[in-house]
């Protein structure tokens, strides 16, 4: 499912949250895409840290309900396998130059990962207004996002690592964010027997929790 930019922004904005999914088994993941639309949060960062990432994403985004990116995205080859999966994003935890064109010149958005404003303004250089801050909160969180932010006005951001239901509605009340990434909701723990409703549970309590 291909989508507009502004559709992307739109829709992470207003859920507010994205899912950050390592699947070991492409079997889990039809059962985590219900758990995610069950709970009210059809979105998901399916990551390339493990081999089931590609059939995993294609399964994700056959539904057809769920906004599907890739994520841990560091190669050119990487970019034509999420594209060919069906993602409708991409995801990197630093900024390559060389995979950010190639995502653009294939029609995927991408958000790379930036810590620095030296980062930051090589993002800006490629036309981009949508980056991820990674890792938030071994570099300092929301006070160091907020530094680094402040020369940038028309810089969003998506931070995530370190994220979690004590924080996410800190971060989000920063105007400059976007959306935040985490994984809490969609942890290997949750769904380790092969019941996904505590994933559900987990996703609902989420969204209950960054819209309130």
């Amino acid at each position: 499912m291909k989508v507009s930019d502004e559709y992307l922004t739109t829709q992470l904005t207003r859920h507010k949250i994205v899912p950050v999914i390592a699947l070991e088994k492409a079997s889990q993941a039809g059962p985590l895409a219900e758990a995610l639309v069950a709970g009210g949060l059809p979105v998901a960062e399916v990551t390339f840290r493990t081999a089931a990432a590609a059939e995993s994403i294609r399964i994700m985004a056959d539904r057809g309900d769920l906004l599907v990116g890739a994520g841990t995205v560091l190669t050119t080859q990487q970019v034509d396998q999420a594209r060919e999966a069906g993602a409708t994003f991409l995801v990197s935890p630093g900024f390559n130059p060389k995979v950010v064109k190639h995502a653009q010149q294939v029609g995927l958005p991408i958000f790379p990962g930036v810590a620095t404003p030296t980062d930051i303004e090589q993002a800006l250089e490629h036309g981009l207004t949508v980056v991820k801050f990674f890792p938030a909160e071994a570099f300092g969180g929301l006070k160091t996002l907020k530094a680094i932010a402040a020369p940038y006005g028309q810089m969003k951001f998506i931070p995530t690592g370190g994220i979690g239901p004590e924080n996410v509605k800190t971060y989000l009340a920063f105007n400059k964010i976007l959306a935040c990434g985490g994984s809490w909701m969609v942890q290997p723990s949750l769904y380790v027997t092969g019941d996904f409703s505590p994933v559900e549970k987990a996703v609902r309590e989420a969204v209950t929790l960054v819209q309130s």
